[in-house]
């Protein structure tokens, strides 16, 4: 499920995994490196430092063999419930200024995680609309790597 307003998207997935597991495998770098880039690219570096203030780099290679670099810097760090990190690209051509990603965890009686992601900041329509597409592709990654 899906919504967003002028500046911002909301992204909710049920993983089949405890809350614990699935802020693992949206914090370590041999986690990330299974779902964090939308299907069809693949992630070639991660960085994390994990930590309040730290940073993390993210290193796409899409189908066309172009290069995206997402970085960005930990704001919330609350194991195993909540993540706020900043994000923009490195490259010149993809930036878009500071946004926020805000990741959400919380324990379905069934054992099960649901997810909600909530990126905000979006200067334009179509950056919006392009890193909504992008995640979808991302949390159906991280979805089939628990079913």
């Amino acid at each position: 499920m899906s919504t967003s307003t002028a500046h911002s998207l909301r992204l909710t997935r049920v993983i089949a995994a405890s809350p614990q597991v699935v802020f693992e495998a949206w914090t370590r770098p041999e986690h990330l490196k299974n779902w964090s880039c939308p299907e069809g690219a693949t992630l070639e570096d991660v960085e994390v430092d994990l930590r309040e203030g730290g940073a993390y780099t993210l290193r796409m290679r899409n189908a066309e063999g172009q290069v995206h670099t997402a970085r960005g810097e930990y704001r919330v760090i609350d194991p195993p419930r909540r993540l706020v990190y900043t994000w923009d690209w490195l490259e010149e051509e993809n930036r878009m200024g500071e946004t926020v990603v805000t990741v959400e965890l919380e324990e379905a009686a069934d054992g099960r995680t649901q997810v909600v992601l909530t990126h905000e900041g979006f200067p334009a329509e179509e950056a919006k609309v392009g890193h909504g597409q992008g995640w979808a592709s991302c949390l159906d990654r991280l979805e089939r790597l628990y079913t």
